[in-house]
């Protein structure tokens, strides 16, 4: 087996175009995947765009936002999925555990920002013929710069299989009563989470010290682009992001999150509270890094946790 590098696939090989259905994204404008390309024996080269600015991932003391490389990932999921490993629409697929990191010097928003995701798949199962789950270990370049890197895992059900996995909770968000909103369940001061819009807010407060409760809006554009059965993997991001934000109080402008640990154990279904608690745990040497453990509970359960390190804010 002859291996191919990035550069001779780069050199060789014309990216394709991505097909919009590929990014399991409705609305086009949404899309941030712009190629794609075999680069090797389970290997793949994908190519992104991300805007001067965003209207929910807008730059961040003159920054892009972080959660743009998040979503640029889970797009890549369904792109490789159906373009390299030939899974159907129509199959779900589903976060294990995600963890990514950024180079804070290289995320400088002065315009557009072009980068490059190397991609090796790794530990992967079949079943049936048919992808069941695989290990992805990106590095994302910008300019043939180091801007990150990540590893993730998913696995890959059929709708068939996945409706017996779900049961009676498979059903999507637009046929579900929402959870309310407002009132009983308010939403925390968007200054707080370093939001400027109250509807971008994704934690409601509770009488426990570090605690929120998860707040879904099935009709927020980016975060629900599509009807789905249970709370988004980047909703549940969102969650730990804006409540590692929350703990820094005053602080809440002046740190920006640089990396993310996270993994998924359960579905965080509509029709229950979900939980979201945080513990800080401070930085281990002088001028370092804190870290904030994020869980969400649901029902009893642990059902998500993330582990996200946050760094000074410098515009």
């Amino acid at each position: 087996m002859t291996l191919v590098s990035y550069a001779q696939a780069t050199r060789t090989t014309r990216l394709r175009p991505v097909p919009q259905e590929f990014t399991h994204k409705l609305d086009r404008s949404e899309v941030l995947l712009t190629g794609w390309a075999p680069a090797g024996e389970d290997r793949v080269t994908v190519t992104a765009r991300w805007p001067r600015t965003h209207s929910f991932y807008a730059p961040v003391a003159g920054r892009h936002d972080p959660m743009l490389l998040a979503e640029t990932l889970r797009q890549s999921i369904p792109l490789i999925s159906h373009g390299l490993y030939e899974v159907p629409l129509g199959h779900q697929l589903i976060w294990q555990h995600f963890t990514y990191e950024v180079a804070p010097g290289a995320m400088w928003a002065d315009g557009p920002m072009d980068i490059e995701l190397r991609i090796t798949c790794d530990d992967i199962t079949r079943r049936g013929g048919r992808l069941a789950a695989l290990t992805m270990d990106i590095e994302i370049l910008r300019d043939g710069l180091h801007l990150g890197s990540a590893h993730t895992r998913f696995s890959s059900h059929a709708p068939s299989i996945y409706r017996r996995l779900r049961g009676d909770r498979c059903t999507v968000s637009s046929d579900v009563a929402p959870l309310p909103l407002s009132g009983a369940v308010p939403v925390v001061p968007p200054a707080l989470v370093n939001r400027e819009h109250a509807d971008d807010v994704v934690l409601s407060p509770t009488a426990v010290p570090d605690q929120w409760r998860l707040r879904v809006d099935y009709a927020h554009p980016i975060l629900f682009d599509h009807p789905v059965d249970h709370a988004p993997g980047m909703l549940l991001l969102e969650a730990a992001r804006q409540a590692a934000h929350a703990v820094q109080g005053h602080r809440a402008d002046a740190v920006v999150p640089v990396r993310f640990e996270s993994a998924f154990f359960r579905y965080v279904e509509f029709d229950a509270p979900c939980l979201i608690t945080t513990r800080v745990e401070p930085a281990t040497r002088p001028g370092g890094s804190d870290c904030v453990s994020v869980t969400a509970h649901q029902e009893g359960n642990e059902a998500f946790s993330c582990r996200v390190t946050l760094a000074a804010a410098r515009a």
